[in-house]
C-alpha cells in the first residue's frame, strides 16, 4: 500500500530499534512480546526475535507500548483578526510528541466565499515546512454554495481529504442553515467522507451577546452566559436529525456539556451513526473559571462551546467515554497569547477563542478515566488512538501495533507522576489551563516515524520532518451501516386501485368558509383563495342612520340598506335556554 508523501523535504533516517519485555496493549487485547522496528515500519512481534546487528534496544519491562497517540481536532493555524495561533505547527506538534501523540488532524479554515482548494494548499505548505509528526487534513465548510461541490470532490479524490465540518454557529459568518446542512450531508454522505459539526445554536448566541452587552457585561463571563448549555444540547440534537434524515454519518466535535453527551448517548443506542469527541479541556477542567477576578486567566479559558459552569461534567464525560457512549478524544489546541487574547478585554465577543490541551491530552484521561477504575488499558488505546484511525481510514497503518504498522510507538509508564505548568510544558504559550494539576500516567518514550523523539525527558524533534498523510473515502468501521441502511430505505409507495368515488367541491365549500389566521395578508401558496366575506366591524351602518334614512326615503332609499338585503329573513325565535346554559354578560368569571 502506497501513501502520498511531501516532496523535496529531506527524510529522517529511522532508527533500528527492538523493544523489550513490555506489555503492549492494543483497543482489543494485551500481550508480552517484543517489537522489531526498521525504515519506520514494524517488522517483527514476537519473543526470541532475530534481528541484525547494530540494533539499538529499549527497556520497556514494567512498561505499556501502547500505539501513538492521534489527535483528531487541533487549530494550529486558526486565523482571527489577522491574528493566527501563538503554538503554530512547529511547538504544537512538538508538544504532542511530548505528551505521546504522534499524528494530529488539523482543521483547514478558509475565509468565507474563498477556494477550499486555495486554503488547503496553504496549510499543507505551512504543515509540511513546520510540522515534527505526522499529520492530516479537515476542511471546514466557511460558507456554502454549490460550486462547492466540485471542490469537495477533489479534496476527496486528489487531495486525500475525507473529513469536512460544518458550523451551526457564528451567525453571518460561518453559520449554515438547516436546508444547507441537510445539502451538505447528502453529498458528503455520496462522496463516502464524513461530516463534522461545530454544534451550537448560532442565532440564540448572537441575541444572547447583544442583551448582555447592553447590560454592561464585557468580561470573559459573558462568553458562558451568552453560550447555556441549551444552546449546545439543541443543536446537537438538530445535528444528528438532520444527518439521520441524509443517511449521512456524523461527527461531533468538542463536546462540553452533559446535556449535548447525553443526545449522543441516546443517538448511538437507537443505532445513529454518530460519534461524540470530548476534548482535553472539557474532560480535564471547568468551567468555573470564567468569574476568576483575573481578567487574563479568565480569558485563558474561553472556547466554543464553553466548559461546562456544572463542576461534576469532567467526571461526568469521563464515564460516558469509558462506557463507549462517546468514543474519540482530541484536544482541539487553538492557543492565543494573553496580549492576543486582550484584543477582547472590553468585549467579551472578540476574545480569540481557543485552549491549550494537545500535550496534556493522554495523562488527563489516563488520570481520570483509568486510575479511577472507569476503564482499562485497552479501552484507553481505543479513544487515543484506535477509533480516531478507524473513523477517518487510518487503520491499520496507524492506530494498532502490527506488523506492517507504522512505529509510532509510546513505551507509556503508568505509574509515573506528572504536574502541569506553564514553565515546564514545551508549548510557546505563556499560560496552561491545567495549571497545577498532577497526573498518574505519562510517557517515558515516544517512537515517531521508528525514531526515537522522546527519551529520558529529553525531545529530539525536527521542524518540518512531519509527514502528510493522506485518508480514503468510505471508511468500513462508518459505512457498513450506512451502505445496509441505504439499501433498507429504498421508497416504495402503497399499490392500490384508483380512486373513482365523489370528490367535493372545494371552490363551492370555500366560499362561507373564513380565511384562516395563518394565512393573514398575501394569500398562502397552495392554498384554495377564500371569497370575500361581509366584515360587519368595518361597516358604515348604523341604526341612527338607517332610521333617518327610512324616515325620509320610504320608497328605498339606499341611505341605510345593506348589500344582503335581498336575502329572505328567517322567522326569529327566542332562545329561552341555549344549548351550554345561560351566560352572563355582566361578568367575566
Amino acid at each position: 500500500m502506497s501513501y502520498q508523501g511531501k516532496k523535496n523535504i529531506p527524510r529522517i533516517t529511522s532508527d533500528r530499534l527492538i523493544i523489550k519485555g513490555g506489555k503492549i496493549v492494543n483497543d482489543d487485547q494485551s500481550f508480552y512480546a517484543d517489537i522489531y522496528i526498521e525504515d519506520g515500519i514494524i517488522k517483527q512481534i514476537g519473543e526470541n526475535l532475530i534481528v541484525p546487528g547494530g540494533v539499538k534496544t529499549i527497556d520497556a519491562y514494567g512498561h505499556l507500548v501502547i500505539p501513538g497517540g492521534i489527535d483528531v481536532n487541533t487549530c494550529l493555524h486558526m486565523p482571527y483578526l489577522g491574528m493566527t495561533p501563538t503554538d503554530g505547527f512547529y511547538h504544537g506538534t512538538k508538544a504532542a510528541l511530548a505528551g505521546g501523540t504522534t499524528m494530529i488532524i488539523d482543521h483547514v479554515l478558509p475565509e468565507p466565499g474563498t477556494s477550499l482548494l486555495v486554503a488547503y494548499d496553504q496549510w499543507r505548505e505551512l504543515a509540511d515546512s513546520k510540522s515534527c509528526c505526522d499529520y492530516s487534513l479537515h476542511v471546514d465548510i466557511t460558507r456554502w454554495h454549490e460550486s462547492l461541490t466540485e471542490e469537495l470532490e477533489a479534496l476527496i479524490k486528489d487531495k486525500g481529504v475525507n473529513s469536512f465540518l460544518v458550523f451551526m454557529a457564528y451567525k453571518d459568518k460561518y453559520q449554515c442553515t438547516d436546508s444547507q446542512m441537510y445539502e451538505i450531508f447528502g453529498i458528503i454522505r455520496d462522496l463516502g467522507a464524513i461530516a463534522q459539526v461545530h454544534a451550537e445554536n448560532g442565532d440564540i448566541i448572537e441575541e444572547e451577546q447583544k442583551r448582555l452587552l447592553e447590560s454592561g457585561i464585557t468580561g470573559p463571563e459573558g462568553h458562558v452566559l451568552s453560550r447555556p448549555e441549551e444552546v449546545e444540547t439543541e443543536a446537537v440534537y438538530r445535528a444528528i436529525t438532520i444527518a439521520k434524515q441524509a443517511n449521512c454519518p456524523l461527527y461531533v466535535t468538542k463536546v462540553m456539556s452533559k446535556g449535548a453527551a447525553d443526545i449522543i448517548a441516546q443517538a448511538k443506542r437507537k443505532g445513529m451513526v454518530v460519534y461524540g469527541e470530548p476534548i482535553s479541556a472539557s474532560l480535564g477542567t471547568d468551567g468555573s473559571h470564567y468569574w476568576s477576578k483575573n481578567w487574563a486567566k479568565a480569558a485563558a479559558f474561553v472556547t466554543s462551546p464553553p466548559l461546562s459552569q456544572d463542576t461534576t461534567t469532567p467526571d461526568y464525560l469521563n464515564s460516558l467515554l469509558s462506557c463507549g457512549d462517546l468514543q474519540v478524544t482530541g484536544s482541539a489546541h487553538c492557543t492565543f497569547s494573553t496580549a492576543q487574547k486582550a484584543v477582547g478585554k472590553d468585549n467579551f465577543t472578540l476574545i480569540p477563542e481557543g485552549t491549550n490541551g494537545i500535550e496534556e491530552r493522554m495523562s488527563i484521561i489516563w488520570d481520570r478515566s483509568v486510575t479511577t477504575g472507569k476503564m482499562d488499558e485497552n479501552e484507553f488505546v481505543a479513544v487515543t488512538s484506535t477509533n480516531a484511525a478507524k473513523i477517518f481510514n487510518l487503520y491499520p497503518r496507524k492506530g494498532r501495533i502490527a506488523v506492517g504498522s507504522d512505529a509510532d510507538l509510546v513505551i507509556w509508564n503508568p505509574k509515573e507522576t506528572k504536574i502541569i505548568s506553564a514553565k515546564t510544558h514545551n508549548l510557546a504559550i505563556e499560560y496552561n489551563i491545567f495549571e497545577g494539576m498532577e497526573c498518574l500516567g505519562a510517557p517515558v518514550v515516544v517512537i515517531s516515524q521508528g525514531k526515537i523523539v522522546l527519551e529520558d525527558g529529553k525531545l529530539h524533534v525536527t521542524e518540518g520532518s512531519g509527514r502528510f498523510i493522506p485518508r480514503k473515502t468510505f471508511p468500513d468501521f462508518v459505512y457498513k451501516r450506512i451502505k445496509a441502511r441505504n439499501r433498507m430505505a429504498d421508497i416504495r409507495g402503497v399499490p392500490r386501485g384508483l380512486y373513482d368515488g365523489p370528490v367535493h367541491d372545494v371552490t363551492t365549500a370555500t366560499k362561507a368558509v373564513a380565511s384562516t389566521p395563518s394565512c393573514r395578508g398575501s394569500s398562502c401558496p397552495g392554498k384554495a383563495q377564500m371569497a370575500p366575506l361581509r366584515n360587519l366591524h368595518q361597516s358604515g351602518f348604523t341604526l341612527s342612520v338607517a332610521t333617518s334614512n327610512s324616515q325620509q326615503n320610504p320608497k328605498g332609499s339606499k341611505g341605510g340598506n345593506q348589500m344582503d338585503d335581498h336575502i329572505p329573513r328567517r322567522t326569529t325565535q327566542r332562545i329561552v335556554a341555549p344549548p351550554g346554559g345561560r351566560s352572563n354578560i355582566t361578568s367575566l368569571s
